[in-house]
């Protein structure tokens, strides 16, 4: 039987979990200083990537070194949401060539939380490490570069990737 009030929404899960991560990043910063702090948030984000992607490949049954590089990128986009919520983080992959693409992340809720809590002094990003872990975890090898960033003042976070040696076809 209903008392008339609607049962409340879902909890923000992802939200209350970075939560927790940006308190840890700050006590870590305060008891160990900022090298530390950052040192460990890129081994761990990097750590968390690479089993998000394993998983996914996993599910998948993908051959990511394999497939077209239009599909990579299409598939490789469904990877940033198995971190965050659609309003934690928005990206687009752009196929760009034969091995090459661009990610442009427009929004990271990360950032967001960082700079209310004004402790993006210092804070070092470790989108280059998660990434990293992405790629490990999906099995392909990939030549990756951040070319823009919004912590810095970018208009959007700016990645451009190249895929190494597709299967049956590496040069070494």
């Amino acid at each position: 039987m209903s008392d008339g009030r609607d049962a409340p929404p879902a909890p923000p899960a992802h939200q209350f979990w970075w939560l927790h991560d940006a308190r840890w990043y700050q006590g870590v910063l305060k008891r160990f200083g900022q090298d530390a702090a950052n040192e460990i948030n890129a081994e761990a984000i990097k750590f968390v990537a690479r089993r998000a992607a394993m998983w996914y490949r996993r599910q998948s049954g993908t051959k990511f070194d394999e497939i077209p590089m239009k599909e990579f990128v299409e598939l490789f986009g469904n990877v940033p949401p198995l971190m965050w919520t659609d309003d934690m983080y928005v990206a687009d992959q752009v196929h760009l060539g034969e091995e090459e693409w661009e990610s442009v992340v427009h929004f990271n809720y990360a950032l967001k939380m960082l700079r209310a809590a004004r402790a993006l002094d210092g804070y070092e990003c470790p989108c280059l490490e998660m990434r990293q872990g992405w790629f490990e975890g999906l099995g392909v090898s990939v030549c990756d570069s951040r070319v823009e960033c919004l912590r810095t003042g970018g208009e959007a976070c700016r990645f451009l990737a190249v895929r190494n040696g597709r299967s049956g076809n590496t040069a070494e």
